[in-house]
């Protein structure tokens, strides 16, 4: 099992308000923008902007990374042998399978496993 790309969580009332600055900070273009939920989402950089209304914002706010890995079921046994625990089981979603785990410490981290198109226009270009 292979960590991909970590992405550091931005969270924001306006995506189109936000991305500017990140354009120009980074020098990039967003990789990906979507709608999930109630929220709208965008990479760009190493940064994964999560936008919409607070209380929906809320909803996601308990992890404090997004981390693409490259084997969702691997992950979780690395997961379970170091006592990590599961707290959202691998659900499916617009960019692939996703699951939330809690560490030994109390760090919360979502892990993804991108879509095989995806990792190839955004990981492996």
């Amino acid at each position: 099992m292979t960590l991909l790309k970590t992405y550091a969580r931005l969270w924001t009332d306006d995506l189109d308000r936000t991305l500017p600055l990140l354009e120009e900070l980074t020098g990039e273009q967003p990789h990906l923008r979507l709608a999930f939920e109630e929220i709208a989402l965008a990479t760009i950089g190493d940064f994964l902007v999560i936008a919409g209304p607070a209380e929906e914002r809320a909803r996601y706010g308990h992890a404090s990374a997004t981390v693409v890995v490259d084997d969702l079921a691997a992950l979780q046994a690395t997961l379970r042998s170091a006592g990590a625990t599961i707290t959202t089981p691998e659900t499916g979603g617009p960019t692939g399978r996703y699951l939330y785990a809690r560490h030994v410490g109390g760090a919360e981290i979502e892990y993804v496993e991108w879509t095989p198109d995806l990792v190839r226009r955004i990981i492996r270009p």
